[in-house]
């Protein structure tokens, strides 16, 4: 049997004295979207800092592609093959969008390209010469996501996918979303847009004051809205 792209089996995690994590697990199989939701505070974040090697784990096992990356560096763990969304976008304010996109580029054979970021976001290409200061929260998050594909990861973690931006602009993240996930790409993603993201996703896993309290598919999701209005306290996401 394939391993798991990554895979967090009893994860624990503290910053200093203070337990965050407790026994997490976490799937995400190849070619696969996965949401990870839970109300502000409850460890999203720090699931994904844990991911990164931003947090050393206490407990447990993180693997990617089958091999075990807890205690890499950071920049070990990127190399191996995860891009990162982060909360906030982080784009570098001094740097034109095109310097932005070719800073950490990682280029691969059939990978993806300048060429090929624009074609997903082709304001991106209109706006080039820009700073990264002077862009929209919406331009900012497609830069911070094709800077991330620039690196031609195998796994897409997106922090907040759509926090923040106006209703169009996430119309047209989440579809550039849906066709990285058509092209095969992993992708796990926080936000609360729970109707889009049941859409997305093929797996959603619930976590509350650092521990795992729900998880399964979209249409597990759909037929349980008592889960979503507990956990999350949000509408049920639309059939």
């Amino acid at each position: 049997m394939t391993a798991p792209l990554l895979q967090l089996a009893g994860v624990a995690a503290a910053y200093g004295q203070s337990r965050v994590l407790f026994g997490v697990d976490l799937t995400v199989p190849s070619g696969s979207a996965v949401a990870l939701l839970g109300r502000n505070g409850m460890g999203k974040t720090t699931t994904i800092r844990t991911i990164l090697g931003l947090l050393p784990i206490q407990a447990g096992a993180i693997r990617l592609g089958g091999r075990p990356i807890a205690g890499w560096p950071a920049h070990r763990i990127a190399r191996a093959g995860i891009g990162l969304v982060p909360e906030g976008r982080q784009v570098f304010p001094n740097l034109t969008v095109h310097e932005n996109l070719v800073a950490t580029a990682r280029p691969q054979p059939g990978g993806w390209t300048l060429a090929r970021v624009h074609d997903l976001f082709p304001r991106l290409a209109e706006r080039a010469g820009h700073l990264g200061s002077e862009l929209s929260g919406g331009e900012q998050q497609m830069l911070a996501i094709g800077r991330a594909l620039m690196t031609n990861p195998s796994l897409l973690i997106l922090d907040e996918a759509t926090e923040g931006l106006a209703p169009l602009i996430r119309q047209q993240i989440w579809a550039a979303l849906a066709h990285l996930r058509a092209a095969g790409l992993a992708i796990l993603v926080v936000d609360k847009d729970v109707a889009a993201l049941s859409r997305l996703c093929d797996h959603h896993v619930v976590l509350e004051r650092g521990r795992v309290v729900w998880s399964g598919s979209s249409a597990d999701l759909r037929a349980d809205p008592q889960a979503v209005e507990r956990h999350l306290s949000l509408a049920a996401p639309a059939a």
